[in-house]
C-alpha cells in the first residue's frame, strides 16, 4: 500500500492506495478515517485500485480542516482532476456519503458509480441532540471498533467535529440530487440510530434507478458491523456493471 498526499487551497487530503484496476475511492464520515474501511479494502483490491481518503483534519491528514461539506467535496474534485481519474466508483459513509453526492453532481464525467452508506444529507436534527446518540450508536455496533471510533474522534478534535457536524446538518443535498446521474447503490444498516433507515428510503426514491440494500443487524457503520455482507453487496453491484447487467 502506498501513501500519497494532495494539497489544494490550504486543505490536505491523505490518500492510501492499493490494488490495480478500475478506481474505487472510499470517503469516511464524521470523526472517521481511512482505517474505517480496513475490513473492505482486502476484498476490493483484488480487482480494483482502491484509494482510501483521509479528509483534511482527519486521520493522518494535516492542514486546515475543511470548513464545510462542500469544501470537502471541492477538495476531492480537485484531487480527481489532478489524478485525471475516470470511471470512478465513489463510496461514501455518513458525512462521506453527503460529500460524495456533491462530488458526483460536480464531476459526472469522472464518477461512474456512487455508493452511499448510511449517508447524511437529508438529516434534519439538532447537533447537540444528535451528539447524545453517538455513545449509544457506537455501543450498538461492533464493540471491537469502539477504540478506533474514540481514537479517530480525539485525533480530529472537538472543535473540528462540532464545526463539521453543525455544517452537515445545515447542508442539504436536495439541490444537487437532480444533477446526480451516476449508477447508484444505497446501503443502510437496519439498526442505524444516527441516520434513520427512513432517510435511506427517501434517498432511494429521490435517485431514480438506484439500488437499495438494508443489512440486518448492522448499525450506522454498516461496513464494519457486517463486513462480509457489505462486501458481497458492493462487489455484486460492481460485477453487475462489468457484466452489463442491471443491478
Amino acid at each position: 500500500m502506498s501513501t500519497e498526499s494532495f494539497t489544494h487551497d490550504g486543505a490536505h487530503l491523505g490518500v492510501r492506495r492499493t490494488g490495480t484496476g478500475p478506481p474505487v475511492v472510499l470517503v469516511h464520515g464524521l470523526s472517521g478515517s481511512s482505517r474505517w474501511w480496513r475490513f473492505n479494502v482486502p476484498a476490493l483490491k483484488q480487482a480494483h485500485a482502491v484509494y482510501s481518503l483521509d479528509l483534511s483534519g482527519y486521520g493522518r491528514s494535516w492542514g486546515r480542516p475543511s470548513r464545510s461539506v462542500r469544501d470537502a467535496a471541492d477538495l476531492i474534485c480537485a484531487w480527481l482532476d489532478a489524478q485525471d481519474l475516470h470511471n470512478v466508483t465513489l463510496v461514501g459513509h455518513s458525512m462521506g456519503g453527503q460529500i460524495s453526492l456533491h462530488v458526483a453532481a460536480q464531476r459526472p464525467d469522472r464518477v461512474r458509480n456512487l455508493v452511499l452508506v448510511c449517508a447524511s444529507g437529508l438529516l434534519r436534527a439538532n447537533a447537540a441532540r444528535t451528539a447524545l446518540h453517538l455513545p449509544r450508536a457506537a455501543w450498538m455496533g461492533e464493540r471491537h471498533f469502539i477504540g478506533r471510533i474514540v481514537f479517530d474522534g480525539l485525533r480530529a478534535g472537538p472543535l473540528n467535529l462540532w464545526r463539521n457536524a453543525t455544517d452537515l446538518l445545515r447542508d442539504s443535498v436536495q439541490d444537487v440530487l437532480p444533477f446526480v446521474h451516476a449508477r447508484t447503490l444505497i446501503v443502510w444498516g437496519e439498526q442505524d440510530i444516527l441516520v434513520p433507515l427512513a432517510l435511506g428510503r427517501l434517498l432511494h426514491e429521490a435517485l431514480p434507478g438506484s439500488r437499495f440494500e438494508v443489512i440486518p443487524r448492522a448499525g450506522h457503520v454498516a461496513m464494519v458491523d457486517r463486513p462480509a455482507v457489505f462486501n458481497a453487496i458492493l462487489l455484486d453491484f460492481l460485477n453487475g456493471e462489468e457484466a452489463g447487467t442491471p443491478s
